[in-house]
């Protein structure tokens, strides 16, 4: 169950909605989310295209992150996603790691460090995944792994999904965030 949100506070911290995982998705859901995973690193090199330092140290919402930050977690939480991945297709039953993204987006790197690294890992990481994801079979598609955050196993095919979506998200926060100071 989702906790209740204030709608104003709702859509500054999920500007594109919450994510919902369909129960089995369909072969043209996950090749869709495969693309979106491709064109990630193209995205969000044009949302934060010629912004300021100004800019860039702007949180998306009061108490959010900063546009900085927000770039380094996308490329901090999306290794993690592509080696939880790698993880599920090699072990069996595997449980992955959690690790802290709020800690992680406060240290230094994350604070103060230059996106340009970020998005170079972003561009070869997504390449790397969407061509890993490009070859799995409906089999492997369906493999489930443990998170410790979450009661249900999850799966393959919809952390895809997640991940697509997680993208999507993130850019929408930098767009936010970077429109108003461009009035």
């Amino acid at each position: 169950m989702i906790p209740y949100m204030d709608p104003a506070q709702e859509s500054l911290r999920y500007p594109i909605g919450r994510f919902v995982a369909p129960a089995t998705p369909s072969a043209e859901q996950v090749a869709g989310w495969v693309e979106e995973i491709a064109a990630l690193p193209g995205e969000l090199r044009a949302a934060v295209e010629g912004l300021s330092k100004e800019q860039l140290d702007t949180p998306y919402r009061e108490g959010g992150w900063t546009v900085r930050q927000v770039v380094h977690h996308v490329a901090d939480s999306h290794l993690n996603a592509y080696c939880r991945l790698r993880i599920a297709l090699t072990e069996k039953d595997p449980t992955v790691r959690q690790y802290d993204e709020a800690a992680w987006a406060e240290l230094p790197d994350a604070r103060s460090g230059p996106i340009a690294v970020s998005l170079a890992l972003v561009d070869a990481l997504h390449a790397r995944w969407a061509a890993l994801a490009r070859t799995l079979t409906p089999e492997q598609l369906r493999i489930v792994f443990r998170h410790p955050e979450h009661r249900e196993p999850m799966v393959v095919d919809r952390t895809l999904g997640m991940y697509a979506w997680h993208g999507k998200h993130h850019v929408a926060h930098i767009t936010s965030a970077v429109l108003p100071l461009a009035t």
